[in-house]
């Protein structure tokens, strides 16, 4: 299957794709600043630039969008049928570059939550879940 739209259409609209203050980044910051909680943004001195930090307790929080850091099992997750090999390559390596910051976090003594965007559908479970990662 070809692309449905020209090359530079294709390039316009992946230009539009944020890395910072995304939608889910941003519903994950209000409800942990709703909840009491203080952080630092894109900390680039730590491996991979966690979403949020917090000094004070060693953790960071990172928010990863479904397709784009392949959550297992997820149907957001799902992979695009033009440019396949393309697509994988690249989806791999987001996945691999993503284990290999969090090892390097952990080893330098910091702990990791990461945050999904398919469970935002959930605020209550995630705002419990976000509380016992910060608090323990």
């Amino acid at each position: 299957m070809t692309d449905t739209l020209t090359s530079e259409e294709r390039s316009r609209r992946m230009a539009l794709v944020r890395a910072v203050d995304t939608r889910p980044e941003m519903v994950v910051r209000r409800l942990i600043f709703g909840m009491g909680y203080r952080y630092r943004l894109h900390r680039r001195d730590l491996p991979g630039t966690p979403d949020l930090m917090f000094r004070s307790r060693r953790a960071v929080v990172f928010v990863h969008g479904c397709f784009w850091h392949r959550h297992e099992g997820c149907a957001l997750a799902r992979t695009p049928k033009s440019r396949v090999e393309f697509w994988k390559a690249k989806l791999d390596g987001n996945r691999d570059r993503d284990a290999r910051k969090l090892e390097a976090l952990s080893q330098a003594g910091w702990r990791v939550c990461v945050v999904w965007e398919c469970e935002l559908k959930d605020q209550g479970g995630l705002a419990e879940r976000l509380r016992q990662f910060l608090d323990g």
